[in-house]
């Protein structure tokens, strides 16, 4: 594989990494993170709703720019670099992915729209127990028409004007009946709770369902399959904002490390210390080299995506948290202290390593799908 971004989607990176500069500093992340009764910078999201960011890969026949997922691997770089404090990945790479995949012309040019301006978000709710979901522990059913059952942890469930929720059809006395439904979240009978979480400029809630009244996304019992090809696509796009995210947080640590003097002279020529940051790089550039594959694999519809996509997403978490850790480690006594940033990387580390999956889940799926290849 030969793969890198085009001098257009190069462009983009840059113009997004100028404006994100501008528009989100620490203070606004510092200001989402400081406030319980605020779920994301509405200000934020309303400017990268103009810039037409939550269109990128959405058609333009849907009110999209009709790009695709490479501008979108690109622009969550970016938001991962700015530790952006919106609910991009939940509506753009989870919710608008599912409809463009499996809904109907109808739900495509009733929702989609709706996405691509940023006037509403989007979710995807299917975890009920702290373990791994799975098929046989999906207890919300869809029976007459209604919903009933729990959520928890759902990633900007608060924030949701739609949700896209994993049940259990009428079919349930059949195998295969775990199907996909829609929710909008102003419909009697859904009540929301937040949970504290980690990282609260990323916040979760638990969902509960009392009879509401939902539609069908994509064919009757195939959830499974259809969520297993969206968090594909998925960790691609996590695997770029992780990326981003590490990248920062060695970067941090070089420039501590440089202006830091301890004995008469700067703590970045200790050998320790060289090394921590040598163990930094390598990780992230593993990290990178795997989100590229995965950048292509997407690009392209290659078969090789499964394999890609749970490579990118292993060495993107590990390398994030190494490197928010390390940062930390770094800078010393004050790495603790809520003043500096480093507390702000090593949040979103642990939560994004949980979005879609543990990172031992995908391990798991790592191993799975390279022995359905015959690699190992």
């Amino acid at each position: 594989m030969n793969f890198d971004f085009s001098d257009d989607q190069k462009l983009l990176r840059d113009q997004a990494r100028k404006f994100l500069h501008d528009k989100c500093d620490r203070k606004s992340v510092r200001t989402v993170l400081d406030d319980n009764n605020q779920l994301f910078d509405k200000e934020l999201w309303s400017q990268i709703s103009e810039m037409g960011w939550t269109g990128t890969a959405i058609p333009e026949e849907y009110g999209g720019l009709g790009l695709g997922m490479l501008e979108l691997c690109v622009i969550a770089e970016e938001l991962g670099r700015s530790l952006a404090p919106t609910p991009f990945s939940s509506s753009i790479y989870l919710f608008a992915e599912f409809i463009k995949s499996y809904g109907t012309e109808e739900q495509k040019k009733k929702y989609l729209p709706l996405i691509a301006s940023g006037e509403k978000v989007g979710t995807f709710a299917l975890s009920e127990t702290n373990g791994t979901p799975k098929p046989t522990n999906i207890k919300t059913d869809f029976l007459s028409g209604k919903i009933n059952g729990y959520k928890s942890p759902v990633c900007d469930g608060e924030a949701a004007d739609f949700i896209i929720v994993a049940a259990n059809s009428d079919k349930r006395a059949v195998h295969n009946s775990l199907s996909l439904y829609l929710v909008e979240t102003t419909t009697d009978g859904v009540t929301r709770k937040s949970l504290e979480t980690i990282d609260p400029t990323r916040p979760a809630c638990s969902i509960k369902f009392n009879n509401v009244t939902a539609e069908l996304i994509g064919e009757e019992g195939m959830a499974w399959e259809m969520i297993e090809n969206i968090f594909n696509r998925a960790a691609v796009l996590y695997s770029f904002e992780q990326v981003g995210g590490a990248q920062v947080s060695l970067d941090e640590a070089k420039k501590y490390s440089m202006e830091r003097f301890a004995f008469g002279r700067q703590i970045g020529s200790f050998q320790a210390l060289k090394h921590k940051m040598a163990d930094m790089y390598v990780k992230i550039e593993l990290a990178r080299s795997n989100a590229y594959y995965g950048a292509w694999a997407l690009s392209t519809n290659s078969n090789e995506l499964p394999v890609a996509a749970a490579g990118a997403r292993v060495s993107a978490s590990d390398a994030f948290n190494y490197a928010a850790k390390e940062n930390i480690q770094i800078h010393g006594g004050v790495g603790f202290t809520w003043e500096y940033d480093c507390h702000l990387f090593y949040r979103r580390s642990k939560i994004l390593s949980l979005n879609i999956g543990s990172t031992r889940q995908w391990k798991e799926n790592l191993i799975s799908n390279l022995e359905k290849r015959n690699i190992v």
